[in-house]
């Protein structure tokens, strides 16, 4: 298999390392393409593929091509990307650009527009992704196969449904990071140094999660096996009912999918 990537940035080179690591192309076979001569230079440095331009007639040779550039960007690179393409497989992890516009700018037809989040750097990412009428079965397996070197994936048909996943997994790690900040700040309030009260909040966070993923209880039933009627968890689940934190924190992640929407326009 051969595969460019198109914007080595961060998530960009998350893909490249997932790639090499799982043996799904060689050094030699893994095109980093990108624009900026002091970035192509550091690329070169990582050693982890082959650099070049934008416009590279090797690209055309790609069975897939990943478009890991800012939207921003996108429409002044296509106009030297569209030159070599050849009906490769695209997938775009741009956040917000719609099928319909990378297909008019590319000229292409076959398009999987994906949403990973930050936790794919340790391959435990979240991905879901859609994809152009166009492709098949085969193909979207192919692309869903590399997509799932960073983690889960799950495919949906409804392109619009993108901007709700931007908002839950997307942008999800920030939610999580900042009530684990909440926390941190309550315990040092309540005496705790810094260091301490990270690691009273870190663990618990950590044992949380993996009691959430194992045990056989609903989160209604998990919250009240802890919550005892009457007692400390109860108080703090009370001002937090009252303040509506729940409530507030469902209203901002919709409207975070409003603004993925907007941007997405």
């Amino acid at each position: 298999m051969k595969i460019t990537i198109v914007g080595c940035g961060n998530m960009g080179l998350i893909y490249a390392r997932a790639f090499l690591k799982y043996n799904i192309v060689s050094k030699e076979n893994l095109l980093l393409a990108e624009k900026n001569e002091a970035r192509k230079e550091e690329l070169l440095k990582l050693n982890i593929g082959e650099v070049c331009v934008v416009n590279d007639k090797r690209i055309s040779e790609s069975d897939i091509i990943i478009l890991a550039v800012k939207p921003q960007d996108f429409i002044e690179l296509s106009v030297d990307l569209k030159q070599v393409l050849n009906n490769n497989i695209i997938i775009s992890i741009m956040a917000g650009m719609k099928l319909e516009r990378i297909e008019h700018a590319l000229d292409q037809n076959f398009i999987i527009r994906a949403m990973p989040n930050s936790p794919a750097e340790l391959g435990m990412g979240m991905t879901a992704f859609t994809s152009s009428k166009s492709l098949s079965i085969e193909q979207i397996r192919k692309a869903e196969n590399l997509l799932s070197t960073t983690g889960r994936t799950v495919f949906f048909e409804n392109e619009n449904l993108l901007d709700a996943v931007t908002a839950l997994s997307g942008s999800g790690p920030a939610y999580f990071f900042y009530i684990v900040k909440q926390m941190v700040e309550a315990g040092k309030k309540m005496g705790f140094d810094q260091h301490t009260s990270e690691m009273l909040v870190k663990q618990t966070m950590l044992g949380s999660f993996h009691l959430l993923n194992t045990a056989d209880k609903s989160l209604d039933e998990l919250i009240k096996a802890v919550a005892s009627k009457g007692g400390t968890t109860e108080a703090a689940l009370s001002v937090f009912n009252e303040m509506g934190v729940g409530e507030n924190l469902q209203k901002g992640i919709v409207k975070a999918r409003d603004r993925a929407s907007e941007l997405s326009q």
